[in-house]
């Protein structure tokens, strides 16, 4: 399932921005990271206004280094959710979240929210989407989301609104 606004405006209603669940998804929208990357990240990876991190996913055959500028809002959340660790995310315990951990207390904090749909990965999809949605091409999507083929891109982005899509198209006739 792919966030929409209203989802995402939910959640944060829910949990206010200094908490651990808002960084949370603040961290996965704006990076658009997968789980085994959120819990490594941390203010070791704040360079000048960027983050930048290796991907988790196939970093020992074949790694994707980002290096993506971080979003107002994400610079919020961090400033607003101080750390005295090497990840941003930790548990109640002072502990790094493991994957599956991070994976069900976020499962807990969507159903706080009432979002019963939502995952963690549909936040990637919702940041592609919504990259698509504002005019991005697939190359600067793939830049954010770290995919290596535009048939990825393609699967993430089919959740963006086809309505917006043909108005701005349509905008580029004029």
């Amino acid at each position: 399932h792919t966030w929409t606004l209203e989802e995402i405006a939910a959640f944060e209603d829910r949990h206010a921005l200094g908490t651990k669940a808002r960084l949370a998804m603040n961290l996965l929208l704006y990076t658009a990271c997968r789980r085994e990357d959120v819990v490594r990240l941390g203010p070791q990876h704040l360079r000048r206004g960027r983050i930048q991190y290796r991907q988790a996913k196939n970093e020992h055959r074949n790694p994707i280094d980002l290096d993506i500028p971080v979003h107002p809002d994400l610079a919020k959340a961090i400033a607003a959710t101080p750390t005295r660790h090497l990840t941003f995310l930790v548990t109640e315990y002072g502990k790094p979240f493991s994957v599956a951990g991070f994976g069900t207390k976020f499962r807990s904090w969507c159903d706080e929210a009432g979002l019963t749909e939502c995952s963690a990965h549909g936040l990637r999809k919702a940041t592609a989407a919504r990259l698509a949605e504002r005019g991005a091409s697939p190359h600067e999507i793939m830049a954010i989301t770290g995919h290596r083929s535009l048939e990825e891109v393609e699967r993430y982005t089919r959740a963006a609104k086809k309505t917006e899509l043909a108005n701005s198209a349509m905008s580029k006739l004029k």
